[in-house]
C-alpha cells in the first residue's frame, strides 16, 4: 500500500544529479558518496522526492543486493524538509518499487533519526556489522512486504 504524500517521487535522471548533491552534504566532500549517486543515476536505482512546487526535497538510492533482496542504500533528506514526511514518502515508495518480499537497508547506531523512521514504517533489526565506522555499529533492518 503505498502511502499518500505531499511529495512528488519519480525517478531520478542524471539531470538531476546536481539536486541530488545539493541535498546531500556529504556529496561536496566524499568522492565515494559522489560515485554512488553517479552509479546509482547510471543504473537506474535512484528516486527523487520533490515538494509540489518542485522544489527537489530527498532522494533515495536502491541496491546492490543484499543477499539476492532489494536493499536501500541511502535516504537523503534535504535539512530543511527533515521531520516533515518526505523520508516516510521516500521509505514508501521504495517499499512499493522494491519488487520483492522483503526489504533491506542499514544504518549507523548513532542514526537515531534513520533509526525511528525505520521503525515508524515497521522495519525490524536483523543483524548487526562492527568495524565499518569504528565505535558506531551498522544495524542491519527489514521489512516484510
Amino acid at each position: 500500500m503505498r502511502l499518500a504524500s505531499a511529495f512528488d517521487i519519480t525517478p531520478a535522471s542524471v539531470a538531476d544529479r546536481d539536486a541530488l548533491i545539493a541535498l546531500d552534504r556529504r556529496a561536496a566532500t566524499d568522492l565515494a558518496r559522489l560515485a554512488q549517486i553517479d552509479a546509482a543515476l547510471a543504473a537506474g536505482d535512484a528516486f527523487i522526492a520533490r515538494a509540489r512546487n518542485a522544489e527537489p526535497v530527498g532522494f533515495a538510492i536502491t541496491g546492490p543486493r543484499f543477499f539476492g533482496h532489494p536493499f536501500l542504500s541511502l535516504l537523503v533528506v534535504g535539512e530543511g524538509w527533515r521531520l516533515r514526511g518526505a523520508g516516510k514518502a521516500l521509505l514508501a515508495h521504495v517499499e512499493g518499487a522494491c519488487g520483492g518480499d522483503r526489504l533491506f537497508t542499514s544504518t549507523n547506531r548513532s542514526n537515531l533519526a534513520m533509526r525511528a523512521l525505520l521503525s515508524a514504517r515497521g522495519f525490524a533489526e536483523s543483524g548487526l556489522v562492527e568495524n565499518l565506522d569504528p565505535g558506531d555499529p551498522e544495524l542491519i533492518y527489514v521489512k516484510f512486504l
